[in-house]
């Protein structure tokens, strides 16, 4: 387990400021999507225009992207493999059953009573891969707001009881200095029934 949690800069696997408009798929997601297998279930929850999604299809996975943005949706809406959803999970309800996606990638969006939601939606043995911004940020740019930066460590306590394979934070310098948090994390049987027993 890889984990560096009061690291200054990232190591250089990955050291790219996310950007939600980016057509490149963030480093982070790259790294870890190699833990999911074809025709897993996947979710690109705040999907933009899809980085995310065409790259878990192009891996083989049957996926949902999701935005509350229409006109970004509409980017993806003849690809084939990707379901695109419009919905805001923020003020209307978490549209998923338990156990439906097999691997959850989440970048540059923070919304944290989502957390338990996320949680619950991932199978066993099943994958979530998360990257935003973080406390400091404030001092590159936006977001700035402390609403939506990470504090420190919170990742780690948010994704709870899930077994960590790798987390990082701290500062980074490309493409653009920025300060983020990013965490790959799995469903294994043991999280399965801590969360019954809670």
């Amino acid at each position: 387990m890889a984990i560096d949690r009061h690291g200054d800069e990232a190591p250089s696997h990955g050291n790219e400021a996310p950007s939600h408009g980016d057509e490149a798929p963030s480093h982070w997601v790259l790294r870890f999507c190699g833990l999911v297998a074809p025709g897993a279930r996947a979710l690109d929850l705040a999907c933009g225009r899809g980085r995310h999604a065409r790259l878990l299809r192009d891996r083989g996975c049957s996926v949902v992207a999701l935005d509350r943005d229409e006109s970004a949706l509409a980017l993806l809406a003849h690809e084939q493999g990707i379901q695109t959803l419009a919905a805001d999970v923020e003020s209307g309800p978490w549209p998923f059953e338990p156990r439906s996606f097999d691997v959850i990638v989440v970048t540059n969006y923070l919304h944290r009573p989502l957390f338990p939601w996320l949680r619950e939606a991932l199978a066993e043995d099943g994958v979530l891969i998360y990257e935003t911004f973080a406390a400091g940020n404030e001092r590159y740019g936006r977001p700035s707001n402390p609403d939506f930066l990470l504090r420190p460590d919170e990742l780690l306590e948010a994704v709870k009881p899930l077994d960590i394979v790798a987390f990082e934070q701290g500062r980074i310098t490309r493409p653009r200095p920025a300060v983020v948090q990013r965490i790959c994390a799995v469903r294994t049987a043991q999280a399965t029934a801590e969360t019954l027993i809670a």
